[in-house]
Parts: structure tokens; sequence; C-alpha cells
């Protein structure tokens, strides 16, 4: 009897063995896995995204989904200066047909930065003035522009008195030379630039697309650079993607393409190529419909973000059919010349 009850406990103690083992496995490997997720969506959130882009037209050609973010909108925030944002659109405010559609057209677009020139704001008196009194009751953050200033000097002036107004310390430079084109100076705005964020202004310089600019004025301390696409209120849309997809690759600061946006579709491209941002003022303020067009800028400036994580096919000179040649009816073969027959 004991020896047959000893055979018995054998298999039972090596059956039960096996399970507690197979058990012990199965937990290990779900806690690896859950602690594997929780790491990989921590660092995908805080991640930049590493994009391949085609050096003829600045397009991305592969992402590298180890790093790549959680594509959900939602939770596509980043940082100017220190400021945290959710919204890759911001909005002027000049040239409205009325300041009620002003009001509908910031909430449509959702942008958080507007900006203004500081020229048109009653410094005096904020609380009356003709545009921030306007302004939605939301929190947003106020950019003031230096336009009109035609030097240093001027911009860094202009900037000081808006500070003093109450207006924050963020400001867009912005220094025309020349009155047809309303091109950027390029050496008073690099100047004025290292002269304001000596003075701890957070500096968003509007500039041309011009990919060593752009480089010397994050090196001076620019919180973000502000290609144009074209010359301001032009419409003209992205006249050199080149250079939009090489500042946008190279630089260490978000990149705000700034001027020259017509329509919704060069939103969408300045985000594919890699901007950080889109700035538009004009082609919303003067659209038939402000509200509509500043809805379809944001939804656009999203759309373009997400194609640019998502990682475009790379553009090629022939077709390549969707479906392959095996398990056709006819297969075609191809003659001497290169030419396919049946």
């Amino acid at each position: 009897m004991e020896d047959h009850m000893g055979v018995q406990a054998e298999p039972r103690t090596e059956a039960r063995t096996e399970a507690q083992t197979e058990a012990q496995t199965e937990a290990q490997t779900e806690a690896q896995s859950e602690t594997q997720t929780v790491a990989r969506t921590e660092a995908q959130t805080d991640a930049l995204v590493v994009v391949q882009t085609e050096p003829r037209t600045g397009c991305p050609t592969a992402v590298d989904s180890k790093l790549q973010p959680e594509l959900e909108l939602g939770r596509d925030v980043w940082t100017v200066g220190g400021t945290r944002l959710s919204s890759r659109f911001f909005l002027g405010t000049g040239r409205f047909p009325s300041p009620a559609v002003m009001q509908q057209a910031l909430r449509a677009s959702g942008a958080e930065v507007i900006t203004f020139a500081v020229r048109r704001v009653n410094l005096e008196q904020l609380e009356d003035d003709s545009i921030l009194q306007h302004l939605p009751e939301e929190k947003r953050i106020y950019l003031p522009n230096t336009s009109g200033a035609g030097n240093a000097d001027e911009a860094v002036r202009i900037a000081r008195l808006a500070r003093a107004a109450g207006l924050g310390s963020w400001i867009k430079v912005e220094i025309s030379a020349d009155s047809r084109t309303l091109l950027p100076d390029p050496l008073e705005t690099l100047r004025a630039t290292e002269r304001l964020v000596a003075e701890g202004f957070t500096v968003l310089p509007y500039t041309s697309d011009d990919p060593i600019l752009c480089r010397r004025l994050a090196e001076a301390g620019a919180a973000a650079v502000m290609p144009g696409g074209a010359p301001i209120g032009t419409g003209l849309g992205i006249l050199n993607p080149y250079n939009l997809g090489l500042i946008a690759e190279e630089s260490p600061v978000p990149v705000i393409v700034d001027a020259g946006i017509g329509s919704a579709k060069d939103a969408a491209q300045a985000m594919e190529l890699g901007a950080s941002a889109v700035l538009a003022n004009t082609p919303v303020a003067r659209a038939a419909d402000p509200v509509a067009m500043a809805e379809a800028m944001a939804l656009a400036i999203r759309a373009g973000r997400l194609a640019r994580l998502s990682g475009r096919i790379p553009a090629l000179p022939y077709a390549s059919a969707s479906s392959t040649e095996a398990g056709a009816l006819y297969p075609r073969q191809a003659d001497r010349s290169g030419a396919w027959r049946l």
C-alpha cells in the first residue's frame, strides 16, 4: 500500500510543480509585457519624432517607430520658450471684417497664441483698446509684433513698450527692409533678436526661408524661428518647400511657418514638411467666410501633423501596382523593348 501510494504521489507532485512553474512564467510574462507597454507609452509621449526626409522635396520618407509618439492629437503637446502648448495654430487679429467675426474665428481656430501689431494697440489703456477688448475671455498668450519697425533699434523700442504696458515678454520681431515686398531684413532681425534675448524676452523672429539665417537666430537664443512661405499677404503658398524642409530638419528650436499661406492646403504642406506650427492672418480674415476658414486651417494643420508623424511613402519615378501579378488570369510578359504584352 505504501509503495502504491508513493508511486501515485510522484506524478501528482510533478504535475503540481509543472502547473506552478507555468503559472509563474505566465505571470512574469504578463508583468514584463505591462511594464514594457507603460515604458513604451511614456517614451512615445515624451520623445521626439525621428523622420528621414527626401532631400529633393523635404518630404518624410520613413519614421523611426521606436520613437514615434502617440498620434492621438489631443496629446500632441509641444513647447515654445518653456510654455507648453496644445494648439499648433497661431492666429493674427488684423483685417477681420468685424470684432464679432474675429471672436468667432478665434474660437473656431482653437489658437492659444494670438498676434497683433503693437502700433495698433492703445498701450495707455489696454482695457479700452479697440483690439484687445474684443478678444474672447479664454486665456490666450499674446504675441505682439514689431510690424512697422525698420531697424533693430526701433524693434527693441517697440518690444520694451509692449512689455511695459503689460502685454507680456513674448515678442515677434518683424523688421521689413522693403515696403513693396515686406521681406524681412536679415541683419537687423538678427541684431534685434540678440538684444531682446539678452533683455529676457521670449523672441520669435519672422525671417526669410534661409536655413543658415534660421540657424544663426536659434544660436542667438530665439525661442522659435518663423520663416515665411512667401511674402506677407500674397497667399502664394510655400514657394520653396526644399528650404523649409531643411530648416525644419536642422533647427534646434520650433519652426513656425509665417506669411504667404493662402489656403488650408498650404498649412497642411507646411506641417508635412516638418514645421512645428503655422501662423496665419490674411487668409483667414479676408476669406469669404473667415470662421469656416479658421476651422479649415486648424483641421489642415492637424492633418499635416498627423501625416508627418505617420510617414509618407517615398516618391517613385514609375508606377508601382498595389496588387501583384501572382494569380492573374492573363499573365503579361515583357518583350525585347521592355513593353508589357499579354
